[in-house]
């Protein structure tokens, strides 16, 4: 996998949805005093705006899977479910891919929520999330270490809402990942309960009946001929996927 060497947050501009406020995207990195150079390039602090609160997220200056990197995705899926908080209220949520760990805290912060991180089996992910954690005043959150495709650590999972903001990078990695989401939304603990649904009011004014559990997902860019392949690849695993505006997807066990 490439290695990527800058943060992305600050970098990245929505190309589709021009009326979006990109001004409070910015950043403003948070010095460490009495640091060596070499320290200094291990990691950069920086203070990224969230709606109704600052965060201070510290990112690896270079980690070969882009944890390193709070993607722009993470800032516009916030705003969304700012705007739909009914859909997190008393749910248990699990979140894929999680990096730097800022859009749980996020969401831990501003809902109460009870939420569990995940990334790849790397001890150097699972120690920065912690770190992200206390430097924003939370207890470490839970998390889990899981490759995408290998088997799942909890054999029966009882998170309802499954959560990711961009990380349908590396194409490869789609079978993997839609075994995992399968997994999730197939073997979950909830599928048992039935009618448990909430729904959801979309920008034309149409509401969608969103049936935990759940996936949720933010894709900040446009869905290209790669991202097609993930989509396409859900619908043949037995899942339902629906686009609810703002490039946020739900996907759902179809029935």
């Amino acid at each position: 996998m490439e290695t990527a060497v800058f943060s992305a947050a600050s970098l990245f501009h929505a190309d589709d949805d021009s009326d979006n406020d990109d001004s409070r995207r910015d950043v403003t990195q948070v010095g460490a005093e009495g640091e060596s150079d070499e320290q200094a390039l291990e990691y950069e602090e920086r203070l990224h705006k969230f709606p109704g609160v600052d965060l201070s997220i510290r990112e690896f200056s270079c980690h070969q899977l882009n944890a390193n990197l709070l993607w722009p995705g993470t800032f516009f899926f916030t705003d969304w479910l700012v705007k739909n908080p009914s859909i997190l209220e008393g749910q248990r949520i699990l979140e894929l891919g999680s990096g730097t760990g800022a859009l749980a805290i996020f969401l831990r912060k501003t809902f109460g929520v009870d939420i569990t991180t995940s990334d790849y089996d790397d001890k150097d992910i699972e120690e920065n999330i912690a770190h992200n954690c206390r430097a924003n005043n939370l207890d470490v959150l839970p998390h889990i270490r899981h490759t995408w495709g290998d088997p799942f650590p909890i054999l029966r999972p009882d998170m309802n809402i499954v959560i990711a903001s961009d990380i349908l990078l590396y194409v490869k990695q789609y079978p993997n990942l839609i075994t995992t989401l399968s997994f999730l939304l197939k073997d979950s603990d909830h599928n048992g309960q039935k009618g448990l649904c909430t729904n959801i009011t979309i920008k034309s004014g149409v509401q969608v009946v969103a049936r935990y559990p759940m996936f949720l997902m933010s894709w900040r860019r446009r869905i290209g001929k790669d991202q097609s392949i993930f989509f396409e690849g859900c619908e043949k695993a037995g899942l339902e996927v629906q686009h609810l505006g703002d490039l946020v997807y739900l996907i759902n066990k179809k029935n």
